[in-house]
């Protein structure tokens, strides 16, 4: 007589489905992944917080600060003493390179958090409400991006209030006007995702607008938001770097990399 063969305890398609609960990420973990993929985009990290590393800690590392100034040295070329020689009034040009990139880091993020923000609603309001809503804000993006903003800001940042603050008022200026293209591409993408099975069910269950956008719509562009944010970064140094070269935008005492 043969001998029973034993019955499996558990039928494939349980074992599918926990094998596939297993390997289910989270949303942190598949952008974290998308991430790691794009060597281009691990560079440019790398390569940022490298900066950051030199300006949080380059002012206890090295010997000179950027308000020291050495009587003894007045317009000095590169030495032992002066990596990156000195000015006119004898301060450490590597040390007033490090005060200067501190602040252009703050002033680049803050601007990029800013507009990315900025951008992601508007945009996706435009495009979730429809309606008057998103012809009034297509409208105002068209006039931002035709009026010349270099001149307006620059014309702001001069007659505005000065001072160690004055930096500030630089940073709501370069936002106010770094948003619009991002909108256009955000409001775009936004179209293509409200139709989706899980927008309408979340709005059938009696979410509000808001809560919508932020918890649904959003995170599904996120990966637009992360370039534009990176990208917004370094519009806002060299914005920033060429306005105060010209004589605009921060204004000394503040320390920054145009002067």
């Amino acid at each position: 007589m043969a001998a029973d063969l034993p019955t499996p305890t558990t039928d494939v398609p349980t074992a599918v489905a926990e094998a596939t609960r297993a390997k289910r990420l989270s949303r942190r973990q598949l952008v974290w992944r998308r991430f790691l993929r794009n060597k281009t985009a691990v560079i440019g990290a790398i390569g940022i917080l490298i900066l950051v590393f030199i300006a949080l800690a380059g002012p206890y590392v090295f010997y000179w600060k950027f308000d020291d100034i050495d009587s003894y040295s007045y317009l000095k070329p590169p030495s032992s003493s002066h990596l990156l020689g000195t000015t006119r009034a004898g301060r450490d040009v590597l040390a007033l390179t490090i005060r200067g990139l501190s602040k252009s880091l703050v002033i680049g993020f803050m601007v990029a958090i800013m507009q990315t923000s900025i951008a992601a609603l508007v945009g996706a309001s435009a495009a979730y409400i429809g309606g008057w809503h998103e012809k009034i804000v297509l409208w105002v993006v068209d006039l931002l991006l035709v009026i010349p903003s270099f001149f307006l800001i620059a014309t702001i940042t001069t007659g505005g209030p000065q001072g160690e603050a004055a930096w500030l008022l630089l940073v709501v200026m370069l936002a106010a006007f770094g948003w619009p293209l991002s909108s256009r591409v955000v409001r775009s993408l936004t179209l293509s995702v409200k139709e989706r099975e899980y927008v309408l069910a979340a709005k059938f269950m009696g979410l509000s607008t808001f809560k919508i956008i932020l918890r649904h719509i959003l995170p599904n562009v996120s990966s637009l938001l992360i370039i534009d944010a990176t990208l917004g970064v370094g519009y806002a140094i060299l914005s920033e770097t060429g306005l105060s070269y010209f004589g605009f935008g921060v204004q000394p005492p503040t320390r920054r990399w145009a002067r």
